[in-house]
This record gives C-alpha cells, sequence and structure tokens, in this order.
C-alpha cells in the first residue's frame, strides 16, 4: 500500500495505536455486525433472538479465561459467534486471530464466500480491511490496524510455529482426533497463544460428533458430559454451563432438553411433529412450543432479561423465584457451554420430533442407526448411545430363536438367495441366506470348502489355498455360484443363488493377504472372460468381490475400483475390478438390531434348529464398544457372512429397500412366477437360471 501523505498514513494506521473501546463482543456486534440473508433475516445483529449466546461471547474478551468452548446442535448461531469477534477484534481492538476449519477446500469456501460476504455487508468491518489484492488472499486477510487474520486447516504444519493470541476452531467433531499424530488440534491451537498469557483466547465449537464410550456411565456432578471424545470432552475440562429455564407453571429451573418433549402417537409423523409440547420435569406443566393460553413460548422462555433464562455452572444452583444463584461453581480456565436442540433458536420443535420420527423409522425398517446418529448429534445437541452397545449376547440366546424351517431348504416365502463367501487361510467359508418380503433373511446352508482338486504325490487331494492357487476359486463355481436348493414345498423344484459376495482380501494367512487379493481379482476376470466352455459365461455377473471399510462416517455400501489405485501392483490389477466397500460399523450395528427383531415382515433373522451351538457362538463373537465391534471369541464367521449378505442386498441389482414386494422383478417374485426356480429334470445341471423380462436398468446393473 502506497499513501501520497504523511497525513494518510497516521490516519490508516490509528486503528492500531487507538485504545480499545470498552465493549463485549455481544455489544460490539449490535453495532457493527450487520446480517443480509433475503427470506431470514436483514439488519444489524439483535441479541434478543439468540439470547444464550451473549454469556459465551463476553467470555472472549475476559481475561479469567484461556478458552471458550460451545457444544450445542446445528443452528443454534455458535458460528456466528466469531464473526462478532472479528468485528470487535478488527473494529474495536485489533490483535492477530486465526480461524481453524474442517479441511483447506472448507476453509476456502468459507473465506471466499462467508467472510467476504461478511466485509461486504458488515461496513464498518469492511472499512477495516486493507485494499489491495495482496492484503487479501484466500488464508491470509491484512487489516489497517496491522491486524493479521489467518484461515487455516488443521495439519500440524498450519497449527505449529504460528504466534496468534485469538484462535477459533469451528466444528470441532468433524476434525481428525489426532493432528499427525501429535495432539488434538485445540490443544495444538491453543499453544500459539500462550505467549499472550491471559490475554490469549481459543474457541472450540460444534456439534457433539462422538459416540458415549461407556454405557454404564454414571455422572459424578449434575452438569458432567458423558465419556466421549471431541466437544464434549473439551467441555468436561471446563466449569460446565448449561442452558436452563423457568417453568412458567411451577417457576422451577430446568434444562430443555429433547427428553422433555412429548411426541404423541400416530401413524402420521407429520401430525404428530406438529402437535409435539415440552413437559416440565417437576410440574408436568405443558409449554408449547409458540405460547398458548398465555404461557410463554421457547423464545419467551430464552429471554435473560426477563429472568426466564441464564446459563448455571455446575455445582451452582439457581432460584429463579428469588432471582439468585447459589452454592461453589467448578473452577477452570476454560468456560465451557452445553446447549440442547430444544433452545436452539433457528429450529423448531416439529422440526426436531418429524427428524427423530422418520430417523426411527429407518431404523425399524432398515436396523441402520446412521440417520438416527445424525438427528441426535446435530439436532438434539446429544452424544450418541449405539443401540447395543456393550450389551452382548449369549450364544445360548440366540439359538433359543431358531425354528424348525427345514434343513438346506428355501422355506415358504423366500423369494431370492444370496451366497456370502468368507476367505480363510485355509478354505472357504460359505454361508447361503434367503430374502423374504420385507427384508427378512433366513439361514439356510453353512459349510466350508476344505479339499481342493489338486492332488499330493499320493494321489490324495491337498487343503485349499486361496492366497496360491487361483485355481482353487473355482471351486466356487459348481459348489456356490451354480449351487441350487431344494423349496420346502416337496414340488421337487429348486431355486438358484441369484449373488455371490466374496470377501476380496482374506484373513488367518496374513502373509499371503495381497496374494489373497491378486487371486480374488484373477478370478474375477477368469469368471468374465469365460467363452463357455469349460463353465457358463458371465458368472462375473452373480459374483461380487467385498472390502470392509474402517471410515465410520462413509455409506453403508458403494462400489469402488481399488485396483486402479495400487502403487506396488501386487494386487496384479488394472482399475477394472468393481469391489463393494462395506461400511462394516453401520452395518453390524444393523444386524445386531435385526436380531432384536421377533416379528416378521421388517428384517427378522430366521435360524434353523439343525444349525450346530458352534454357529450360534460366532453369532456372538463380537461385542460393541464406542470405537466399533471387537472380538471376544477367534471365530465370528457366521456374523461376518451375514453382514456380508446385507451389503449385497443394499446394492443393485437387488436395492431391497427399494424393491417393490407388490411388483418385484422375476427373480424375486412368488414361487411360481421366480425366474430362480426350476424343475431340475427340465434343466440341464448346473444351468443358469434364464431371466424373464429383465428390465433395462437390471441389464444394466449386470453389466456393471
Amino acid at each position: 500500500m502506497s499513501f501520497e501523505y504523511l497525513e494518510e498514513m497516521i490516519a490508516a494506521s490509528a486503528g492500531g495505536i487507538r485504545p480499545p473501546e470498552r465493549l463485549t463482543v455481544a455489544q460490539a456486534a449490535e453495532r457493527s455486525r450487520y446480517l443480509n440473508n433475503p427470506g431470514s433475516y436483514v439488519g444489524f445483529w439483535d441479541n434478543s433472538i439468540a439470547p444464550y449466546l451473549v454469556e459465551p461471547m463476553e467470555v472472549l474478551t475476559s481475561l479469567e479465561y484461556l478458552g471458550m468452548i460451545f457444544a450445542g446442535p446445528a443452528r443454534t448461531g455458535k458460528s456466528d459467534m466469531f464473526f462478532n469477534w472479528l468485528c470487535h477484534t478488527a473494529i474495536f481492538d485489533p490483535a492477530d486471530m486465526m480461524h481453524v476449519l474442517m479441511t483447506q477446500n472448507v476453509a476456502r469456501d468459507w473465506s471466499q464466500k462467508d467472510l467476504r460476504r461478511a466485509f461486504r455487508h458488515s461496513k464498518e468491518l469492511g472499512k477495516t480491511v486493507a485494499p489491495g489484492r495482496q492484503n487479501q488472499s484466500t488464508h491470509s486477510i491484512r487489516f489497517l490496524s496491522g491486524m493479521h487474520l489467518l484461515v487455516k486447516w488443521p495439519t500440524i504444519s498450519e497449527l505449529s510455529g504460528k504466534t496468534v493470541g485469538r484462535n477459533w476452531i469451528s466444528d470441532y467433531d468433524r476434525i481428525d482426533e489426532s493432528i499427525d499424530g501429535e495432539g488434538n488440534a485445540y490443544d495444538l491451537t491453543a499453544k500459539r497463544g500462550q505467549t499472550f498469557r491471559r490475554n490469549a483466547m481459543t474457541v472450540a465449537e460444534s456439534s457433539p460428533g462422538y459416540e458415549i464410550e461407556d454405557p454404564k456411565w454414571v455422572p459424578k456432578t449434575p452438569h458432567e458430559a458423558p465419556p466421549t471424545k471431541g466437544i464434549l470432552a473439551l467441555y468436561n475440562r471446563g466449569d460446565r454451563r448449561r442452558w436452563y429455564w423457568k417453568c412458567p407453571h411451577c417457576r422451577n429451573p430446568f434444562e430443555p432438553d429433547f427428553k422433555l418433549l412429548h411426541i404423541p402417537d400416530s401413524k402420521d409423523h407429520v401430525e404428530a411433529a406438529e402437535a409435539t409440547v415440552m413437559v416440565c420435569p417437576h410440574c408436568a406443566g405443558i409449554i408449547w412450543h409458540d405460547g398458548k393460553d398465555g404461557v410463554p413460548g421457547k423464545n419467551e422462555l430464552n429471554q435473560i432479561t426477563e429472568g426466564n433464562a441464564r446459563w448455571v455452572r455446575d455445582g451452582e444452583i439457581w432460584i429463579p423465584r428469588e432471582n439468585r444463584v447459589e452454592g461453589l461453581p467448578f473452577r477452570s480456565d476454560i468456560a465451557s457451554f452445553w446447549m440442547k436442540g430444544p433452545a436452539a433458536a433457528f429450529t423448531t420443535w416439529r422440526d426436531l420430533a418429524l427428524k427423530y420420527l422418520k430417523a426411527d423409522e429407518e431404523y425399524e425398517r432398515t436396523g441402520s442407526q446412521e440417520a438416527l446418529k445424525t438427528t441426535v448429534n446435530t439436532d438434539q445437541g446429544l452424544p450418541f448411545r449405539p443401540k447395543g452397545l456393550d450389551e452382548g449376547r449369549l450364544w445360548e440366546d440366540v439359538k433359543a430363536m431358531a425354528r424348525d424351517l427345514g434343513e438346506k431348504v428355501v422355506p415358504e416365502g423366500v423369494r431370492f438367495l444370496v451366497a456370502s463367501v468368507d476367505v480363510q487361510g485355509g478354505r472357504f467359508e460359505v454361508q447361503v441366506m434367503g430374502f423374504s418380503e420385507g427384508g427378512d433373511i433366513t439361514v439356510i446352508d453353512r459349510f466350508a470348502i476344505k479339499k481342493s482338486d489338486r492332488k499330493d504325490e499320493d494321489g490324495e487331494r491337498e487343503w485349499v489355498k486361496p492366497a496360491s492357487y487361483v485355481e482353487d476359486w473355482k471351486l466356487l463355481i459348481d459348489q456356490v455360484i451354480l449351487k441350487t436348493y431344494p423349496l420346502a414345498d416337496d414340488s421337487g423344484r429348486h431355486m438358484s443363488i441369484k449373488v455371490v459376495g466374496c470377501d476380496s482380501a482374506g484373513k488367518g494367512d496374513k502373509k499371503n493377504d495381497s496374494s489373497t487379493t491378486k487371486n480374488a481379482y484373477l478370478f474375477w476376470r477368469m469368471l468374465r472372460d469365460s467363452d463357455g466352455s469349460e463353465f457358463p459365461a458371465g458368472l462375473h455377473n452373480r459374483f461380487r468381490l467385498l472390502k470392509g471399510g474402517s471410515n465410520k462416517t462413509a455409506p453403508r455400501v458403494q462400489i469402488s475400483y481399488p485396483d486402479s489405485e495400487r502403487k506396488d501392483r501386487s494386487a496384479g490389477a488394472r482399475g477394472e475390478i468393481p469391489v463393494l466397500m462395506i461400511n462394516t460399523l453401520a452395518l453390524k450395528d444393523q444386524l445386531n438390531v435385526m436380531l432384536d427383531r421377533t416379528s416378521a415382515g421388517g428384517g427378522r433373522i430366521n435360524m434353523p434348529d439343525w444349525l450346530p451351538d458352534w454357529w450360534f457362538a460366532e453369532m456372538v463373537a463380537e461385542v460393541r464398544n464406542a470405537d466399533g465391534w471387537v472380538k471376544k471369541s477367534p471365530r465370528n464367521e457366521a456374523w461376518d457372512l451375514l453382514v456380508y449378505a446385507i451389503a449385497l442386498s443394499l446394492y443393485r441389482p437387488i436395492k431391497i429397500e427399494h424393491l417393490d414386494w407388490n411388483n418385484p422383478p422375476g427373480w424375486a417374485a412368488e414361487w411360481g412366477d421366480n425366474d430362480l426356480v426350476f424343475f431340475p429334470e427340465e434343466r440341464k445341471a448346473g444351468a443358469i437360471a434364464e431371466p424373464k423380462g429383465q428390465t433395462l436398468e437390471e441389464l444394466a446393473a449386470l453389466l456393471a
């Protein structure tokens, strides 16, 4: 920047030497922060809309605290506090700041959109920014006062070596728990301000994103958060403030929590959501969202100035009747706040209830807890406790659910069969399962393929070695892919297997895992390239390779071509092998729920009573904790093979959650019209059932 006159230079730099005006961040926001959101809100910041943000903002300029933590749901306005702090800092009390966002791409988008919009609409803030492109890069903005704003993302290089006194971390629970193995983002960022001592301030805000680690936890103090990672772990470090309302009926204090919402029973979710009310835990008085019959609603109950609400620290007791607080508050150099969804200014109880009802319906229908987790975390502002966490099962209890379904036959009601294959060091473990209307799964068969067609010097068949011999994989053709099962109606008809899913990584022979994958890929190509002379052509359309993923937030199933990403080429692939990647955490949670179901037509697991005891022991070999499913017994194949079956059913061509059972495709029709049902004498042994009336979508799925 250049100046023609000394006076211009002095005027431009005056902000850097002007004594700070004694305003809180909340006061400065009402004077300088202008929002332009047509259809939502246009005008200067109004603290009465989200009064619960005033106290957290006041902490930002307090010398009593080195940090501020805000845990709360989406649509509370918590991210707006940064812009209010920026206005206060840039206009009234210049100092360097750093804003840390989830990723580099998120940081770039935020800087180019939200930050530039704030400069444009909040005129007083915009005037403080130094002109010129060299002063306004995406990740570094300079101000006329000499102040510097850094827009960064969580890597050790970005969080180290920078001395910045005022730091803000957004969406903390969507950031890696450890940054490049050096520690969590909050502690690393806080080190940047140590030079400033009591003038430093580090902030983290987020909705909870981690699961509860101990299902038997009991709080030691009234405001302690459950044992979990992320923002609530930071909250527990602080003085643990909770947002309380004064009941308009009995005038006793209570925390507006989702569990206090009463959602009426109704088959119509919208009707139930619209009738949702809050019930006081002390007097059972009814509170309506928008107020009714002279009883104030949510917005009125949020007002601090009316004496209806306030933040209460752990150890304090608020007595609204006498307008006083007593008790010894928990002390910390971190001011921590945790607010729940029902008090959020920019959502409604109707929306909270409707999202929960829809998520719960999906859980009951599919067993998937992902939608429930999302609404509990981001809408209710609570940590998620997975259903079945660490409860475990006894194999005797699972066996007690078994019924007489016939031995290795297709029971009445089963529409199609799938088979799952688990690759071990010296065998293939195979499980065949049938699917019925509504997604019920029936175990039809379980067996191991142990002996190869290869023979030793004495003419004895050798043991299967999937990692060493690709020819051993051919055993799967006749013994699994082309295998058929008789129907239980004694008609003599059989049913073919619709699709086979096979683990592509292998277990048991860890030294040869990459060789197992290589042979799995070679076998898939062998099926694809068959001319029909050795075995039927096109079998690759009925054979799907599977691989479990470690990303807990990934879709339950998605197709990938992992061979195209290999650098060492040891997998012997060329980016042509479709592998179904499965979110094992989500699908094991789903299976766990399905095992609890006792009524048919919604995903019940049906087990025949001829299965041996070791099979039921395999079904309870894993236990759920906060990090996922862990083995308590080395043999868990029955469990894993059912997970594979669920994965196969979710992807095309089956897509069971979208299957119209009233007008199903031919392979899922009732037996009289089912493409996969046939009389063996009318067909060559081992021939594939000819599909009838395939749609273009089904043909495309087969070619995928």
